[in-house]
Protein backbone atom coordinates (compact mmCIF):
# COMPACT_ATOMS: atom_id res chain seq x y z
CA UNK A 1 0.00 0.00 0.00
CA UNK A 2 1.52 3.49 -0.65
CA UNK A 3 1.00 7.04 1.15
CA UNK A 4 -2.66 7.94 -1.42
CA UNK A 5 -4.19 4.64 -0.09
CA UNK A 6 -3.27 4.63 3.51
CA UNK A 7 -4.39 8.07 4.05
CA UNK A 8 -7.92 7.79 1.33
CA UNK A 9 -7.76 4.29 4.04
CA UNK A 10 -7.20 6.47 7.19
CA UNK A 11 -9.91 9.53 5.93
CA UNK A 12 -12.92 7.03 5.39
CA UNK A 13 -12.14 5.68 9.15
CA UNK A 14 -11.95 8.98 10.42
CA UNK A 15 -14.81 9.34 12.65
CA UNK A 16 -15.09 13.28 12.57
CA UNK A 17 -15.56 13.66 8.88
CA UNK A 18 -18.82 12.15 9.19
CA UNK A 19 -19.50 14.84 12.08
CA UNK A 20 -18.30 17.51 10.23
CA UNK A 21 -21.13 16.70 7.47
CA UNK A 22 -23.59 15.85 10.09
CA UNK A 23 -23.14 19.45 12.22
CA UNK A 24 -22.99 21.51 8.47
CA UNK A 25 -26.66 19.88 7.81
CA UNK A 26 -27.78 20.87 11.37
CA UNK A 27 -26.61 24.27 11.29
CA UNK A 28 -28.15 24.80 7.86
CA UNK A 29 -31.29 23.44 9.23
CA UNK A 30 -31.35 25.42 12.64
CA UNK A 31 -30.23 28.72 10.45
CA UNK A 32 -33.65 27.85 7.79
CA UNK A 33 -36.17 27.28 11.36
CA UNK A 34 -34.77 30.60 12.50
CA UNK A 35 -35.30 32.26 9.86
CA UNK A 36 -38.86 30.69 8.91
CA UNK A 37 -39.62 31.65 12.71
CA UNK A 38 -38.46 35.42 12.39
CA UNK A 39 -40.39 35.53 9.13
CA UNK A 40 -43.94 34.41 10.44
CA UNK A 41 -43.10 36.74 13.73
CA UNK A 42 -42.51 39.75 11.40
CA UNK A 43 -45.35 39.19 9.17
CA UNK A 44 -47.58 38.48 12.01
CA UNK A 45 -46.59 41.70 14.01
CA UNK A 46 -46.63 43.96 10.94
CA UNK A 47 -50.33 42.72 9.94
CA UNK A 48 -51.68 42.80 13.57
CA UNK A 49 -50.38 46.60 13.39
CA UNK A 50 -53.38 47.73 11.66
CA UNK A 51 -55.99 45.63 13.32
CA UNK A 52 -55.09 46.10 16.44
CA UNK A 53 -57.56 48.84 17.08
CA UNK A 54 -61.06 47.45 17.24
CA UNK A 55 -62.24 50.56 15.76
CA UNK A 56 -61.51 54.34 15.55
CA UNK A 57 -63.69 57.19 17.05
CA UNK A 58 -64.79 60.48 13.94
CA UNK A 59 -62.08 62.61 15.41
CA UNK A 60 -59.11 59.72 15.34
CA UNK A 61 -60.29 58.73 11.45
CA UNK A 62 -60.25 62.89 11.01
CA UNK A 63 -56.78 62.84 12.89
CA UNK A 64 -55.23 59.97 10.37
CA UNK A 65 -56.52 61.54 7.48
CA UNK A 66 -54.78 64.55 7.91
CA UNK A 67 -51.69 62.83 8.29
CA UNK A 68 -52.35 60.52 5.53
CA UNK A 69 -54.98 61.77 3.04
CA UNK A 70 -55.07 58.06 1.33
CA UNK A 71 -55.46 56.55 4.68
CA UNK A 72 -58.83 55.15 4.41
CA UNK A 73 -59.47 54.82 0.95
CA UNK A 74 -56.77 52.41 0.04
CA UNK A 75 -57.85 50.00 3.00
CA UNK A 76 -61.44 49.27 5.55
CA UNK A 77 -61.59 50.80 8.58
CA UNK A 78 -63.41 50.82 11.21
CA UNK A 79 -65.25 53.79 12.83
CA UNK A 80 -67.74 53.73 15.76
CA UNK A 81 -69.88 56.28 17.52
CA UNK A 82 -73.68 56.92 17.89
CA UNK A 83 -76.41 57.49 15.19
CA UNK A 84 -77.51 61.41 15.61
CA UNK A 85 -80.97 61.36 16.18
CA UNK A 86 -83.10 63.20 13.15
CA UNK A 87 -80.30 62.21 10.19
CA UNK A 88 -81.33 58.91 9.32
CA UNK A 89 -82.75 58.24 5.79
CA UNK A 90 -83.20 54.89 4.74
CA UNK A 91 -85.00 53.69 1.10
CA UNK A 92 -86.77 50.39 2.09
CA UNK A 93 -86.67 49.59 -2.22
CA UNK A 94 -82.84 50.45 -2.76
CA UNK A 95 -81.75 49.41 0.75
CA UNK A 96 -79.83 52.75 0.88
CA UNK A 97 -79.38 54.24 4.37
CA UNK A 98 -77.55 57.59 5.04
CA UNK A 99 -76.56 58.99 8.74
CA UNK A 100 -74.52 60.83 10.62
CA UNK A 101 -72.96 59.44 13.09
CA UNK A 102 -71.36 61.33 16.51
CA UNK A 103 -68.36 61.42 18.31
CA UNK A 104 -68.62 58.76 21.69
CA UNK A 105 -66.00 58.36 23.88
CA UNK A 106 -65.58 55.02 24.49
CA UNK A 107 -64.92 54.89 28.31
CA UNK A 108 -67.20 57.28 29.47
CA UNK A 109 -69.96 57.29 26.83
CA UNK A 110 -70.13 60.56 26.27
CA UNK A 111 -70.97 61.99 23.30
CA UNK A 112 -68.55 64.60 21.61
CA UNK A 113 -69.07 67.05 18.72
CA UNK A 114 -66.91 65.70 15.99
CA UNK A 115 -69.10 64.09 13.55
CA UNK A 116 -68.95 61.87 9.97
CA UNK A 117 -71.31 61.32 7.37
CA UNK A 118 -72.30 57.93 6.35
CA UNK A 119 -74.01 55.67 3.48
CA UNK A 120 -74.93 52.27 3.69
CA UNK A 121 -76.41 50.00 1.43
CA UNK A 122 -77.81 47.02 2.64
CA UNK A 123 -80.35 45.26 4.98
CA UNK A 124 -80.65 47.00 8.57
CA UNK A 125 -79.89 44.95 11.68
CA UNK A 126 -82.80 44.60 13.90
CA UNK A 127 -81.56 46.65 16.49
CA UNK A 128 -81.00 49.84 14.36
CA UNK A 129 -82.66 52.92 15.91
CA UNK A 130 -81.94 56.37 15.72
CA UNK A 131 -79.54 56.38 18.79
CA UNK A 132 -78.16 53.29 18.14
CA UNK A 133 -74.35 52.97 19.22
CA UNK A 134 -72.85 51.31 16.19
CA UNK A 135 -69.37 50.29 14.35
CA UNK A 136 -69.47 51.20 10.93
CA UNK A 137 -66.74 49.64 8.44
CA UNK A 138 -66.06 50.31 4.95
CA UNK A 139 -63.64 53.45 3.45
CA UNK A 140 -63.67 57.26 2.97
CA UNK A 141 -63.96 59.19 -0.03
CA UNK A 142 -65.09 62.98 -0.33
CA UNK A 143 -66.20 63.84 3.06
CA UNK A 144 -68.31 60.71 3.29
CA UNK A 145 -67.35 57.21 5.13
CA UNK A 146 -69.08 54.27 2.50
CA UNK A 147 -69.95 51.56 4.91
CA UNK A 148 -69.80 48.30 3.53
CA UNK A 149 -70.80 46.55 7.64
CA UNK A 150 -73.03 47.90 9.71
CA UNK A 151 -72.88 46.70 13.23
CA UNK A 152 -74.77 47.63 16.38
CA UNK A 153 -73.91 47.52 19.79
CA UNK A 154 -75.76 45.91 22.09
CA UNK A 155 -76.60 46.86 26.12
CA UNK A 156 -75.06 44.81 28.19
CA UNK A 157 -77.87 44.23 29.55
CA UNK A 158 -81.13 42.33 28.27
CA UNK A 159 -84.32 44.21 29.06
CA UNK A 160 -87.60 42.46 28.10
CA UNK A 161 -90.30 45.42 26.30
CA UNK A 162 -93.83 45.83 28.02
CA UNK A 163 -95.94 43.30 26.07
CA UNK A 164 -93.62 39.87 27.33
CA UNK A 165 -95.07 41.03 30.57
CA UNK A 166 -99.09 41.03 29.20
Amino acid sequence: MDATELNAEARAGDPRKGTSRTRKKQRKFLLTGVAVVGLVGYLTATGMQDSMVYWHTPTELATLVSTDPGYATERGVKVGGRVVPGTVNFDQGTLELSFTLVELDPETGEVGTMTLPVAYQGALPETFTETSDVVVEGTFNNGTFQANTLLTKCGSRYEAGAEAYT
